[in-house]
């Protein structure tokens, strides 16, 4: 698979995690009523944390990102969302794919 599409999926999951993870903290702090979504969502957001990360060093290093996408790219980890973003907006300055050969 190449390193862009697992830098998509892992961008994707992570901030879905984010938002299980605030759900969890919500319904914990707030309402008081399970602590389920933060052991849950806090378990599968570190693990989808480090993927992001790792995917994230990989893709910049495969597609020759400078250092200052690759500085932002990873600190998207941190606030919550942020990871949706970078991604679209990396997605939009990607070079376009050679076009598919045509069909006679």
């Amino acid at each position: 698979m190449e390193p862009f599409r697992i830098f998509r999926i892992t961008a994707i999951a992570e901030a879905f995690s984010w938002t299980g993870l605030l759900v969890g903290m919500f319904l914990k702090y707030v309402t008081e009523t399970t602590e389920a979504g933060v052991w849950l969502f806090g378990r599968l957001h570190g693990g989808l944390f480090i993927a992001y990360l790792i995917a994230t060093l990989w893709v910049a290093r495969a597609e020759r990102w400078s250092l200052w996408r690759t500085l932002f790219g990873l600190a998207a980890s941190i606030p919550p969302l942020t990871t949706l973003i970078f991604e679209r907006w990396v997605a939009k300055r990607r070079p376009a794919a050679e076009p598919a050969a045509a069909t006679a």
